[in-house]
């Protein structure tokens, strides 16, 4: 095995997904949502973990990630969260395996339905509505919604079993937008019930939602990066109980002394202004630690900051251990995760690089192993 790796840590999940589940009532569904391998995590590791714990379904972006849970033996319901391409080999997959469908087009109902009536089969999708996102999504006028589900509801072998929305700032509790597209969303669900329709199951909390606006849980919650113990912005945080699963690690490949005045790595972007302790480590942009952490990181040895050193590598970067005694080849570096007492989180090292946890984590390549713990 390589010497950098991914741990995650199982229990770390289940005990995530239970503090979330609290937060909701019992009769609302709660959706893990695994897309992107698990946010970096390992999709199907985390699905397992997640349903363990109480979850009551899962959620991907793509009819792929979809086929490689029910590949794995993972017999939950499986939302695909993004619309169905409409070409005919995606929807005869989403159809023969039972996928539950988004859907905002005409043209991929016609299809599901198309494919789902030689196989004899029923194909349940969710509705989704643009309250606002301007992504995806029918727009959010009664009339255009009413008549969308209507025309569904005739397809054969069609059953809308949900209709749903997706908020644009619910991480900001200060902005009443995700309010108003609430309100939206309500008004238009009220007014299919007035009409005669039941569509059995509205949802439009994610992970943020879910923790800071308790009346946006309605039938069920998608709970995303809150699973893995990441928070959801600054402004809306976990509950105490909740921990980040992953650390990312590796090993020191090699040591060596450098005099001052010395440059190091490609460019020659930083120059030690001492004599030096300097340690390669074998990861880089490959594996996911992006070249914009370049002279802005710190990693953890020895439970202390060691500072990086210049242009971070395809394959490896450098640290300086200066001031870290007995470092030696096969020293283990924490990227991020916690050594001690000192910490490095997925939040510290976004902040470096102006981004946002969700990316530093589904950043770690497919090429670092995960061992699950």
């Amino acid at each position: 095995m390589r010497p950098v790796w991914a741990e995650i840590d199982l229990k770390v999940i289940e005990e995530n997904v239970k503090s979330l589940r609290c937060l909701a009532s019992e009769k609302t569904l709660f959706m893990s949502v695994v897309k992107a391998d698990g946010y970096g995590h390992g999709a199907v590791e985390v699905s397992k973990a997640a349903l363990n714990a109480g979850s009551d379904r899962l959620g991907v972006a793509m009819v792929e990630e979809a086929v490689e849970l029910r590949r794995a033996g993972i017999a939950a319901p499986i939302h695909i969260l993004s619309e169905v391409p409409p070409r005919t080999e995606d929807i005869k997959t989403a159809v023969d395996y039972g996928f539950i469908c988004t859907v905002c087009r005409k043209e991929t109902a016609e299809m599901l339905s198309q494919a789902a009536v030689p196989a004899h089969k029923q194909v349940d999708v969710h509705i989704k509505v643009d309250t606002g996102m301007n992504r995806l999504g029918i727009p959010a006028d009664i009339e255009s919604v009413e008549r969308f589900v209507l025309y569904v509801r005739s397809l054969e072998n069609i059953r809308i079993e949900g209709i749903f929305t997706h908020f644009a700032t619910a991480d900001d509790p200060a902005t009443p937008f995700r309010d108003e597209q609430l309100k939206k969303f309500l008004q238009i669900t009220n007014a299919l019930s007035s009409a005669g329709i039941d569509i059995p199951i509205r949802h439009a909390a994610n992970s943020a939602a879910l923790i800071s606006m308790p009346e946006s849980h309605l039938d069920m919650i998608r709970a995303g990066i809150s699973i893995y113990g990441l928070q959801p912005s600054e402004e809306v945080t976990l509950p105490p109980a909740c921990r980040p699963a992953l650390s990312f690690k590796a090993n020191v490949s090699f040591v060596k002394k450098v005099p001052a005045g010395e440059g190091i790595s490609y460019g020659l972007t930083f120059h030690t202004t001492r004599d030096s302790v300097v340690a390669t480590l074998p990861a880089g942009y490959a594996d996911g630690y992006t070249r914009q952490l370049s002279n802005r990181t710190d990693v953890l040895i020895e439970g202390m900051k060691a500072p990086g050193l210049g242009t971070i590598c395809m394959d490896q970067f450098m640290v300086d251990v200066t001031d870290i005694p007995g470092v030696q080849t096969g020293s283990t570096a924490t990227l991020i995760g916690a050594d001690g007492e000192a910490a490095v989180s997925a939040e510290d090292v976004a902040a470096r690089i102006g981004t946002i946890n969700y990316e530093i984590v589904c950043m770690i390549g497919k090429r670092v192993p995960r061992i699950y713990i």
